[in-house]
């Protein structure tokens, strides 16, 4: 069984970085793009030692991604990938062409690998557990969903969501599911950790049909013929509601991530002893490394 872990940093010029939370940000506050652009430049080479660290503990292979990589079967490089994108689909962002290129990576190395690991740059491996022995990928796709960050339509307003929000994510694939004739159920899923084999990805089809969804996904902005404006209008090009839409449509079994192996840091001040793969929505990478360094 051959099994690859790798992570992806690109570090977007600052120009090209959307400012998607401009409406709800606090006046004096720093875009969020921004202080992720920032962040990770301040903790570039910590967060790529923890993956390398992590990687030689299990005894498993490891690529680091970035603009110009080009490695075993990896023909594309992100600096490539980014070119056609921008050809073919001037409408996605560059923040948006960085995840979908992630997506494409996964495919990539599973020409080479039966089982592929994507670690997120701003995740942190805290184990020396084998993420492949505690999480048998022949059973389906291991992912975290966020269900629990969805709320009722009623309890939505313009002020409590981004295009980036589950909310957002969620009703958006509803809204997919629906014109594709399928039951709008569907789970928000975090692509931020992917545990996934190489047969799953191939029946997952990602991106047979890619334009076909990017031109579905274009005619749902900001429609009310299902959801009220104020959803539509944050709907969006984003990789995580392809998959979920892919995962309903296509059938795939799925493993839930539970919080260990996928620590969600967001708005807790700490990190559990037992968090295993933290992932660090909000940045704070100093409380991390503070943690588990004690």
């Amino acid at each position: 069984m051959k099994r690859k872990i790798f992570s992806l940093y690109i570090n977007i010029p600052k120009e090209e970085l959307d400012t998607f939370d401009e409406h709800i940000k606090k006046k004096d506050a720093e875009y969020t793009n921004y202080n992720t652009k920032n962040e990770f430049e301040k903790n570039y080479q910590q967060l790529v030692d923890c993956k390398v660290e992590y990687a030689k503990k299990i005894g498993v292979d490891f690529t680091m991604i970035e603009n110009d990589t080009k490695c075993g079967s990896l023909n594309t490089s992100y600096v490539d990938y980014y070119k056609w994108m921008r050809e073919f689909y001037p409408e996605i962002t560059s923040y948006n062409i960085v995840n979908f290129f992630k997506i494409h990576l996964l495919y990539e190395f599973a020409k080479e690998y039966d089982e592929v690991l994507y670690l997120d740059f701003d995740v942190v491996p805290n184990t020396d557990q084998n993420f492949f022995e505690v999480w048998d990928l022949s059973k389906g796709v291991a992912v975290k969903n966020n269900n629990e960050r969805v709320n009722p339509i009623h309890l939505i307003t313009e002020n409590t969501q981004t295009i980036r929000s589950p909310n957002s994510k969620f009703y958006n694939a509803q809204a997919m599911l629906i014109e594709k004739g399928l039951s709008p159920k569907n789970d928000v899923i975090n692509t931020g950790i992917v545990g996934i084999s190489k047969q799953h990805l191939k029946e997952l089809d990602y991106f047979t049909d890619f334009k076909q969804t990017l031109d579905l996904m274009t005619s749902l902005i900001g429609q009310d013929d299902f959801f009220p404006k104020k959803i539509a209008k944050y709907f969006g090009y984003d990789n995580e509601t392809i998959f979920a839409v892919k995962l309903k449509e296509n059938n795939i079994p799925v493993q839930w991530l539970d919080d260990d192996w996928h620590y969600f840091f967001d708005t807790q001040g700490f990190v559990p002893k037992s968090a295993k793969l933290i992932h660090a929505i909000n940045k704070k990478f100093d409380i991390i490394w503070r943690s588990i360094n004690a």
